[in-house]
């Protein structure tokens, strides 16, 4: 914000069931990747289904400093165009306020060989989870440096490996399959990361012209074609699972009866497993979608995180805020990333039971939180303290919001269509 104008706020004063409808938009988490994997071919590309995110608008702008041309149509679609030249220089500046940055390291070093880039947050790879997109890309020939925030690969050209993961890596999975699709022979990705994401990601590769077997499972063979070979495309980018168990997570607290409309169950498996333990009812959509029903006050169950079909990791904010009200007393688990719980402090703020004890939460339920003023620290901790305010008696309001608009498609409308006391000021 600028010219003292007051950071926005949205505040929550709810009681009552949810009812109607929301559509769930394009997953943050793949149409980024999407974007990126563009630069490996000439030509336009279209990409519908795009969340209108911050976190769009960031990658937007780093495609345009390497010479690309993206322009949004205003139907939730987007038209990228690449022609020749492209800057093999990833702005600094850009690249820290993007995480997702990292994921032009595969397509551009497959396209053109030698690139600079800039970390997000400027850190060395042996600080930032990273090491595994290194080695892969070591693996197949190439020579990496690091020096000052910048991170140079040179390798004139790839050549297929086996590469074996120790642990499934989404970011590695999709760089190295990106920088694979140009490589010599055959690459052969084993413990793969198989996020619905990552298959997203697989299939548009294809649509271009990508040789790719295995797509959704742990082991991936990826045949390499000429540079030149892959061409332009069109996509849909996959409905985002994290925003649909967000409405999910908001109905479990409030209450009522929502259509969620392109919620695909498929991709959501193990988390819509302990949901319906908890209580919740779900029934599948003619036409593709969710119906998401509570009628009594939620059962505590444990829960813990797992690399996917498990639960996932971003989900568990909202499960922690759908315990916090639940009947009982439960512990959540976090094997993934132990650090993701700093939001716990929030959620005591509006009278969360939660007990910390290493990479464990221990939630004792309560009927009903209490509306206070909380700060959103990171985009899913944000729309947790969302869902924790349509449970709690009096005003909640939340700052921070700048987080939330990063991963979230109007958030505050959505919920505010199907009846929630929410709004942005």
């Amino acid at each position: 914000m600028t010219g003292g104008e007051a950071e926005p706020v949205i505040r929550i004063d709810h009681d009552g069931p949810l009812e109607g409808e929301v559509r769930v938009p394009g997953a943050k988490n793949s149409v980024l990747k999407l974007m990126a994997a563009t630069v490996l071919a000439d030509g336009e590309f279209t990409l519908t289904n795009v969340p209108g995110i911050i976190d769009v608008d960031i990658m937007s702008q780093l495609l345009r400093s390497i010479g690309s041309t993206v322009e949004s149509a205003g139907d939730g679609s987007l038209v990228i165009r690449h022609e020749g030249e492209l800057s093999t220089e990833v702005s600094a500046e850009l690249a820290g306020r993007l995480r997702a940055s990292i994921n032009l390291l595969g397509p551009l070093v497959a396209r053109f060989g030698n690139i600079q880039i800039a970390l997000p947050g400027g850190d060395d790879f042996g600080l930032r989870p990273i090491d595994m997109h290194i080695s892969g890309l070591e693996a197949m020939g190439a020579t990496c440096r690091f020096d000052a925030g910048i991170l140079t690969v040179n390798a004139p050209r790839l050549r297929g490996a086996d590469i074996r993961f120790s642990f499934p890596s989404v970011g590695a999975t999709e760089n190295l399959v990106s920088a694979a699709v140009f490589a010599d022979g055959v690459t052969t990705i084993y413990g793969a990361a198989r996020e619905p994401e990552v298959a997203d990601l697989c299939n548009f590769l294809v649509a271009m012209g990508a040789q790719i077997e295995g797509i959704g499972e742990s082991t991936l063979r990826i045949t390499g074609v000429s540079r030149g070979g892959l061409h332009s495309a069109s996509h849909r980018v996959v409905p985002d699972r994290i925003q649909a168990a967000t409405y999910i997570a908001s109905v479990a607290v409030a209450g009522g009866e929502v259509d969620m409309v392109d919620a695909q169950r498929n991709d959501m498996q193990m988390f819509l497993r302990r949901c319906s333990e908890m209580g919740l009812t779900f029934s599948d959509l003619d036409g593709g979608g969710l119906r998401v029903a509570a009628s009594k006050r939620l059962a505590a169950v444990d829960v813990q995180t797992l690399p996917y079909p498990g639960v996932a990791t971003d989900y568990k904010p909202l499960v922690i805020a759908m315990l916090s009200v639940a009947d009982g007393s439960a512990v959540v688990t976090e094997n993934l990333y132990p650090g993701r719980f700093k939001y716990v402090d929030e959620l005591q703020a509006l009278g969360a039971k939660i007990r910390m004890h290493e990479h464990h939460a221990e939630i004792r339920g309560v009927p009903r939180l209490q509306g206070a003023s909380v700060t959103a620290h990171d985009i899913r901790a944000g729309a947790a303290l969302v869902v924790a305010g349509l449970a709690a008696d009096g005003i909640t309001t939340i700052s921070g919001v700048g987080h939330i608009d990063r991963g979230y498609d109007d958030l505050v409308g959505r919920l505010r269509d199907i009846g929630a006391g929410i709004r942005r000021d």
